[in-house]
């Protein structure tokens, strides 16, 4: 495996990666919330953040994320590819060279928020609403230990 900057030529592949892993493991969103963050991620969110894939050796995509002044914006794998590795390949990147030392994580993702305190991030916060105002409560979290 190994990571390299995502270009917009993949946007393709990550816009299908991001709905198969949200589908594997946000349950508690709405089909129409789904509906809604399609076209946002794809025209809007992904130029908004320095996006890096990780790659197999066949140069397979197997995972990405999204990170913007410190803050990990977005991590998702493929769920065939969840367990082997890749988001703490890509996270342990992000810390170590884009010195991302923040996430947010939603309440209800109780794998997400067990991964990154695994990685050494601590709740520090809580917000009632998503960034849409949805009610999907946010736990914000920061890089307490490496």
């Amino acid at each position: 495996m190994y990571t390299e900057r995502a270009t917009q030529a993949d946007y393709p592949r990550l816009i299908e990666l991001w709905e198969a892993s949200v589908r594997a493991t946000h349950d508690f969103l709405a089909e129409q919330d789904l509906v809604e963050l399609k076209p946002l991620i794809l025209e809007q969110y992904f130029a908004a953040v320095e996006l890096t894939v990780a790659k197999d050796t066949d140069a397979q995509i197997l995972g990405f994320i999204g990170v913007s002044e410190g803050n990990i914006e977005m991590l998702f794998i493929a769920p065939e590819s969840r367990g082997l590795g890749v988001g703490k390949l890509l996270t342990c990147y992000a810390i170590n060279c884009q010195q991302a030392t923040r996430v947010d994580v939603n309440e209800q993702n109780e794998q997400a928020l067990g991964f990154y305190q695994h990685l050494g991030f601590s709740v520090v916060g809580r917000s009632p609403q998503d960034g849409q105002g949805k009610p999907y409560p946010l736990l914000h979290m920061e890089l307490t230990a490496v």
